[in-house]
Parts: structure tokens; sequence; C-alpha cells
């Protein structure tokens, strides 16, 4: 939910000027008309202004949070309660009264307060966005604005298993080389900070002139003992500084499009991204919703700025009279076999259909590809440890290679 400043003429054409809060530039035009003004100008506010409170700082890092599981569970059950035809105000209750989540409760009370004043359940859910991602809100949106509720609360809860189970996939399938890269860098701590200065002690007292890549050992030796500090503090903040540059704007844009071109990651990102794309296409299709608002409700939900950029564009293409496969063509970013399903489904007029297959299809992939992750990231780990014992055992016993070869009698 974001904060959008607005300017327009009321009935009595008078000028008016504002702010609210809505899911997008279409939506805060949606809200102005139902109070009577006609938008001339809608523009995204800026939070330059905003300062660090420490204490909201430290209240939200020791409020309980409401975890993903307890966010599916709602969606699951107010799905079948609205099925039922209990009406929401009794349900959003049940479930109130159900849960153990104190988070949770929380939430629901406050909703139900917000109903009980007269505002859309999109509207409701928005005042915790910590909570509703704003995909999660705009699907709310659609469901209100095709009166499938209990549709769209289906699709959600396995729109989140679907992301809670790759989650919980990449999380499985990068253990292993984590554990690797993280022993590997504690013994290049150690060999650094208590190894080489023991050789050096030896080497110096020699006297003797020591081979390069020795010597080169014993230099970066040296500096990370002296520096040991500098380097602490500039790894830590260049790690912040990187989660930073990759949260929004610019940067995350092209994050998100080197993650593309990644070796061996890169195809799991892109399969996973389409199976995303793919997915939440044909739910909004499903739910009813225009083929150019659902491209922007999937926009939000890619989780990849470059191919929602991407996909904005295919939706300006499509508003100008052009068909999904031309601007999904022009995007440069769907494989063949995309292509030819939105092909097939707009000649069929089942776009939705094939777009699922797409989807299950591509979750399938990526599972496998999941499973195998570790075994291709393997030999790159071999090779990389190979090198650095190669390096370490030349820098280390050339010198006493050599003073051996010496000490030998000459024949």
């Amino acid at each position: 939910m974001a904060r959008f400043d607005y300017s327009g003429r009321s009935v009595g054409g008078e000028a008016v000027d504002g702010s609210l809060e809505a899911l997008s530039t279409e939506d805060a035009a949606e809200q102005l008309m139902r109070r009577g003004v006609t938008p001339v100008n809608i523009r995204q506010g800026a939070d330059g202004g905003a300062r660090f409170d420490a204490g909201a700082w430290l209240k939200n890092l020791l409020e309980e949070k409401v975890p993903e599981d307890e966010l599916m569970l709602f969606s699951r059950q107010l799905h079948t309660l609205l099925r039922s035809g209990v009406p929401i105000m009794r349900a959003l209750l049940g479930l109130q009264e159900s849960s153990s989540n104190k988070a949770m409760i929380k939430v629901l009370q406050e909703v139900r307060g917000s109903l009980e004043q007269g505002r859309e359940l999109s509207a409701c859910l928005a005042r915790h966005p910590r909570v509703f991602s704003s995909f999660y809100l705009s699907m709310v949106k659609v469901g209100e604005m095709t009166g499938r509720m209990d549709e769209v609360f289906l699709r959600l809860f396995s729109h989140i298993e679907f992301e809670k189970t790759i989650r919980e996939q990449v999380t499985s399938a990068l253990r292993y080389p984590k554990l690797v890269i993280m022993t590997m860098a504690g013994a290049i701590v150690a060999i650094n900070v208590f190894v080489i200065p023991a050789f050096a002690g030896v080497y110096k007292g020699l006297g003797t002139a020591l081979p390069l890549m020795t010597r080169v050992l014993i230099g970066f030796s040296d500096f990370v003992v002296n520096w040991w500090p500098l380097l602490l503090g500039g790894g830590i903040g260049g790690y912040f500084a990187f989660q930073q540059w990759t949260k929004q704007g610019r940067g995350r844009y092209l994050w998100d499009r080197f993650s593309l071109q990644m070796p061996i990651i890169g195809k799991v990102v892109h399969k996973a991204t389409l199976s995303r794309f793919a997915r939440s296409f044909a739910m909004g299709l499903r739910s009813g919703v225009p083929i150019t608002q659902a491209m922007n409700v999937v926009a939000q939900t890619v989780d990849n700025d470059y191919i929602a950029a991407k996909i904005s564009r295919m939706r300006e293409g499509v508003e100008r009279g052009d068909t999904v496969l031309n601007t999904a063509i022009a995007s440069g970013v769907f494989t063949p076999v995309v292509l030819q399903m939105i092909a097939v489904g707009e000649e069929s007029g089942s776009l939705d259909e094939l777009l699922q297959e797409v989807a299950d299809m591509y979750r399938r992939e990526v599972e496998y590809e999941l499973k195998n992750l570790s075994a291709q990231i393997e030999p790159i780990l071999i090779i990389f440890l190979g090198i650095m014992v190669l390096i370490l055992a030349l820098g280390i016993f050339l010198p006493i290679w050599d003073l051996g070869r010496a000490a030998l009698p000459k024949g």
C-alpha cells in the first residue's frame, strides 16, 4: 500500500488536492471517483521526509509476527466459510476466536473494526502491509469487483503454499554449499592469522630470498592481522549496503536482471519467475479480471523487477491493441514453450488453462533443478578448494623445498 498525492475537481468544479493510500494509481483514481472527485493528476508520494523512530523500530522488532502458515490457514478457512454462505463479519469473528497467534488475533480484530466503519475488505487488509502483500491485496480487490471472494481466497492459499514450497526447497538445496563456503572461509582466516605468521617467523630467521608466492601469502597475512577491524567493518558495511541497494529502485532492477544470467542459479530463477508469472496471470484471468489489470497484478508477484518492467511494457502494448503473444515475443524474456502456450491460448480462448499448465510444468522443473542444485555446485566448490590448497602448499612449502635442495651435498 503506497501513498499517492492527487489534484482534481469536485462535482461543483472546485479544485481539490490531497493524498490517500492505494494499491496503484488506478486504485487511487477509483477511490477518488467514488468520492465524487475527478482526478487530474495522481503521483506517488515521496517518503524522504520520514524520520527514524527508535521506539517504533523497537516495537516492530519485539512485536509478534504473523507466520506464513497462519496466513495460509486464514485464506483456506475464509474460503470455506464464504463458500458456505457465512457473512464476512461472522467469518472473521470465528477465525479470530479460533486463532492461537496473538498477532493474527489483533489483526483480525482491527480488520473487523474497519469493516464496521464501512470500508471495503481490501482497504481494511491494506492497513496491515506487514501481513498482507500488495499481491494479496490486489487479488482481494479483484474478488470484490467480481463477487468471487471465496474463489480468490482459495487461489491465494494455493499461491502462498507454492511460494513457501519453493523457498523451503531453495533453502534445503543451498544448505550444503553454504556450509562448505563457511568452512572454507573459516579455514582461510585461521591460516592467515595463525599458520602463515608462524612460518613467516621461521623464514625471516633464515635470511634467504623467498619465492613470489610465499611473499604474497605473507603480505596478505600481515594485512589481515593488522587491519582485521577494518576488514570486518568493511565486510559488514558492504553486506548491508548491498542489501539496501538491491531492495528497490535501479539497484533492485540491475540485480534482478543479473540474477537471470548467473550460471547454474540463473536458469532456476528464470523458471521459478516464469512459473509465478503463469500462475498469477491464470489466477487473474480465471477470476474474470481484464487482461491489462491482470498484468498489473502479475507484475507485483513475479518478484523480479526486470521481468516486472517487461510485463508492464506488455500491458502498454495490449492497451494499444496488440496481442498478448506479440507483446510477449517483443519482451524477450519468455521461452518458446510459454510463447507457444500463449499463442494457442489466445486462439482457443483458453489462455488461463494453458498458463496454468505452464505454471505446473515449470514448478516441476524448478523442483527437479533444486534437488540437483547441490550436485551442480559441488564440482565448482571442489575446484576452488583445490586451487586454494595448491596456493597455500606452494607458498608455504616451496621455501622449505628450496632449503632442502640447497642442503643436499652436491655431487
